[in-house]
């Protein structure tokens, strides 16, 4: 049996759509052979693999003329992350409010109002920017959420882990944005989101230890805590309170590594030797409300007040 002619390169490992392939001459007789599956109108995949969220998204991107990635997707690939309990797997797209909606097997369409600077570009695929991804999913999420997600849009970036330099959004932007879209659901949540956002957290469970501790009745700690002011490279815990000499670090899952746990062991290290008192917080004060270090950090304020 003679085996079919090879595909371009581009299409051979990936979801493509039939404009993709006849730009490149394929024929419609070779579209049909075994090695390819029907991934819906339109799109053809290689038999036997499984694309990622990304490339299912610029398929369909592709595919449907007008649309563009948005809502859980856009938070996904723009790494501004979701909780967990949000699919994240399901494709959204939206169009203009004046097109209809996407319908189509494995996509959410959504139909919105959009003004120009809201949609930009990941890695090809046109996407909702994450400011408007913020704002199109404030509906959806709990305010905690709509704070955490936020403070992900306006905290410095480090540069050396993600080739940016600038925070995705200031709050004045932000809040023109609130006032582009007066009609919108979620746009009060998204308000008073914005006056609990803040400079600093480098993670939702960061902002989560933050709205605990303000919610148990403590001063609004200090972010990015620098244990020598003056000194550029001197170490820095996530949060904590300069006045009592109180610093906390949130340990997530990339402190597993073994080479930060060697720089985790030397700001550690750095904190306890300058006489702070240093609380080491995870993912199991998380799912107890951080009320224990909470407690511990109360009685260690006592203490140097």
């Amino acid at each position: 049996m003679a085996r079919p002619t090879p595909l371009p390169d581009t299409l051979h490992q990936l979801p493509f759509t039939v404009y993709e392939s006849r730009a490149l001459g394929v024929t419609e007789k070779r579209l049909r052979a075994k090695d390819l599956a029907d991934g819906g109108r339109l799109i053809y995949l290689p038999k036997g693999r499984l694309p990622d969220l990304q490339a299912r998204a610029r398929v369909l991107a592709a595919a449907t003329p007008g649309a563009w990635v948005s809502h859980q997707t856009a938070a996904e690939l723009t790494l501004l992350g979701l909780p967990p309990w949000m699919d994240g797997e399901t494709v959204h797209l939206s169009k203009p409010h004046e097109l209809p909606r996407v319908r189509r097997v494995g996509v959410v369409g959504h139909r919105v109002r959009v003004i120009p600077g809201e949609i930009g570009e990941c890695d090809g695929i046109p996407i909702s920017l994450p400011p408007r991804t913020w704002l199109d999913l404030a509906t959806a999420l709990p305010l905690k959420y709509v704070v955490a997600m936020g403070d992900q849009l306006i905290r410095i970036p480090r540069p050396q882990f993600e080739g940016r330099t600038a925070p995705y959004a200031y709050k004045e932007g932000l809040r023109l944005l609130i006032r582009q879209h007066p009609n919108m659901k979620g746009v009060e949540k998204a308000r008073l989101a914005l006056d609990e956002m803040r400079v600093g957290a480098d993670s939702y469970p960061e902002t989560f230890l933050r709205m605990a501790m303000l919610d148990a009745h403590m001063p609004e700690p200090e972010l990015q805590v620098r244990l020598d002011t003056q000194d550029p490279w001197s170490p820095t815990a996530d949060l904590g309170y300069r006045r009592f000499r109180i610093a906390l670090q949130y340990d997530g899952e990339h402190h597993l590594s073994r080479e930060q746990q060697s720089r985790d062991n030397r700001r550690d290290e750095a904190f306890t030797s300058a006489g702070w008192s240093y609380f080491k917080v995870n993912a199991d004060d998380m799912d107890e409300g951080f009320r224990g270090v909470i407690s511990r950090v109360k009685s260690a304020k006592r203490r140097a007040a």
